[in-house]
């Protein structure tokens, strides 16, 4: 048995430590009366379809970013597809992606014809690992599409220095990362297009919509060309003679959908600093016991989409999955994230892809394959991952319980029962 003063984990008999009701603590989104009266004031206009409120969400995100150019869609998912349809991606093209995300920052590059290239992530931010990058660029390569993941921002100098060597494009998911700042810019102001989610549980929720931003005019007009034919008929260039058809797609965002948004984007500072507060606090308990929290370097602002720590079970014999039966009987709402990885799902592994992409095999273009055994470093990386709440609204009280519970559990790590 473990010599130790903590006392008994709840798996093994003792009394759970987070105790605290944690509903209000954790409910997100945060609506309001001003949100429910913004919503009636668009429901009682006569424009429930096309509404100036779009406008003025569109101006709200390119103040925030310092983008020239904005475009709300129905989706963060349409914005991509219309972000690398308006950069130019086409059928055989490459585009180098992350595996551990959410599939929307990759399945659009199907729709375009393209390939995706998975490369890994570096251990750091979770970003894309620039020298992968490098190492996965061939004469096919058309973009790169960057995820800051969970709100942490990637590397963008060295992987911007890579696009440009290259002459790729930068496809920016920003779509964990609103309010974000990498090096003085803000995220979502780097990549030739980038794009905010505003789906219910965003920093910026609006139910669902999302925004993609640029400073080309000509890469705004291609993405309005694709899904958003209304607005054709008000350029200059031959792209309003598609006014009658667009390019097929419907993609402008309800205007319902963007009343919230805006009113969200009022008190988004503020309540990503509650988010930032919560989440540093117990980070910085949780280091002291061996824990890695991505705290956020001196000239990097991250925010907390979603707190996500790294455990390192070789320190302790406790199997991660383990540990987080016995901080769940604690009463801590813990998990394992809830991304798996791209390139071991079927739609890839069994060549399904390939068939969405509409893409033929050829002698000069034979059909990349994906093993699952690719991506050695992401895999580890992604299996030692633990993801907590992100504390909105919590109390340092709430925080210091879920504070005791890792330490309860960790100090008795050589008693709690194998089960992973």
């Amino acid at each position: 048995m473990t010599t130790t003063t903590q006392p008994t984990p709840s798996i093994l008999g003792g009394d759970p430590v987070v105790t605290l009701d944690q509903v209000e603590a954790n409910r997100w989104p945060i609506i309001t009366s001003e949100d429910e009266h913004a919503v009636i004031d668009v429901l009682r206009s006569d424009n429930i379809s096309i509404h100036p409120i779009v406008q003025t969400l569109e101006a709200d995100f390119k103040s925030l970013t310092n983008r020239k150019f904005a475009l709300a869609h129905n989706n963060g998912t349409a914005g991509i597809l219309a972000g690398l349809h308006a950069v130019g991606v086409r059928p055989f093209d490459e585009v180098i992606v992350p595996s551990a995300t959410w599939w929307s920052s990759v399945m659009p590059v199907l729709h375009c014809g393209a390939v995706p290239v998975f490369a890994e992530l570096e251990p750091d931010c979770l970003g894309l690992d620039p020298e992968d990058i490098e190492r996965k660029i061939t004469d096919k390569t058309k973009a790169i599409v960057v995820v800051h993941l969970f709100g942490m921002p990637s590397k963008m100098d060295e992987i911007m220095a890579i696009a440009d060597k290259h002459s790729l494009k930068v496809i920016e998911d920003a779509s964990h990362a609103h309010g974000a700042v990498y090096k003085g810019k803000p995220i979502g102001s780097f990549g030739d297009v980038s794009i905010f989610s505003l789906q219910g549980n965003k920093l910026c929720p609006a139910g669902e919509g999302g925004i993609m931003l640029c400073d080309d005019e000509e890469v705004w007009e291609n993405a309005v060309r694709l899904g958003h034919y209304e607005k054709l008929l008000g350029l200059e260039s031959k792209n309003k003679y598609f006014a009658a058809t667009g390019f097929g797609f419907k993609f402008r965002m309800a205007p319902m959908s963007a009343a919230l948004a805006h009113e969200q984007f009022k008190h988004m500072p503020k309540r990503n600093k509650k988010r930032n507060e919560n989440c540093i606090y117990l980070s910085k308990q949780l280091q002291e016991l061996g824990i890695e929290t991505f705290m956020a370097t001196e000239d990097v602002t991250r925010v907390y989409f979603e707190f996500l720590v790294r455990y390192d079970e070789s320190k302790t014999g406790l199997p991660i999955g383990d540990l987080a039966k016995a901080l769940q009987a604690e009463g801590a709402h813990v998990a394992a994230p809830r991304y798996p990885l791209l390139h071991q799902q079927p739609v890839f592994t069994h060549g399904v892809w390939s068939k969405i992409a509409r893409l033929p095999a050829t002698e000069e273009n034979p059909i990349l394959t994906y093993d699952p055994a690719d991506l050695p470093n992401t895999t580890l990386g992604n299996g030692s991952l633990l993801k907590l709440p992100s504390f909105p609204s919590a109390s340092k009280e709430l925080l210091d319980q879920y504070a005791h519970a890792f330490r309860k559990v960790l100090a008795h790590a050589n008693d709690i029962p194998r089960t992973s």
